[in-house]
């Protein structure tokens, strides 16, 4: 793939995982600093991605995609997602490794062996994380969720999803007991920090101590009721 297609997936992407799990649309100035280039190569690429039917904006306004932009958003987070959870299931990876590895691995990797790769693992419906795995023709499961961060002291929930943005927040969890599927009590705490102790399938405590998560952690994680 040439390079204008793969910055043009990444842009798809990023504009669609801005409102996932949330409903703002994003803005040119924020899907620069996601991609980390500057306003003027984001002015630039959303003309083209417009003209091509993929990008629907206005001058200094938020982006939306249109219905053949999602879609191909979806395509390339099936990749991405798909390869996530193969490095992880089948090849030895941890949970904060495959990132990096699924970013490039998306753009190469040919629909022949991803399907080969989606029979594998059984057809998953999420990644590692959480992340729903969009079906082959771009459905996408939706599941009510709120961040942690909105939580209350006392609250019982289920962790859904939690961001892979961190490294060092996915280890941290993972040390925890804490990882999609965990059910956890949100303890009193001070401050703007949360505590989150892991439950056993019984309800009881599974770790002895809770572990503290400041506000940036908090709002990586998305929670439901259990």
């Amino acid at each position: 793939m040439s390079r204008h297609g793969i910055a043009s997936e990444d842009y798809l992407k990023a504009i669609y995982q801005h409102t996932e799990w949330q409903p703002d649309l994003i803005t040119p100035s924020a899907l620069a600093a996601k991609l980390g280039v500057a306003p003027p190569s984001v002015t630039e690429m959303v003309k083209k991605l417009a003209a091509a039917g993929l990008v629907t904006h206005v001058p200094y306004g938020p982006l939306g995609l249109t219905d053949s932009g999602r879609l191909r958003a979806a395509a390339v987070l099936r990749r991405h997602r798909l390869v996530e959870t193969w490095l992880v299931t089948e090849m030895g990876y941890g949970w904060h490794e495959v990132h990096d590895e699924a970013e490039i691995l998306e753009h190469t990797i040919s629909d022949r062996l991803l399907e080969r790769i989606d029979e594998r693992l059984g057809h998953p419906t999420a990644d590692p994380h959480g992340d729903p795995i969009p079906a082959a023709d771009g459905s996408v499961p939706r599941r009510p969720a709120r961040l942690l961060a909105e939580a209350a002291a006392g609250d019982v929930a289920k962790i859904v999803r939690i961001s892979d943005r961190d490294p060092r927040l996915l280890l941290l969890l993972a040390d925890a007991g804490i990882r999609p599927g965990t059910a956890i009590r949100v303890l009193p705490s001070a401050g703007a920090a949360v505590i989150a102790l892991a439950l056993a399938s019984d309800g009881t405590s599974a770790a002895a101590v809770g572990i503290q998560l400041d506000a940036a952690s908090a709002a990586a994680i998305w929670i439901t009721r259990p």
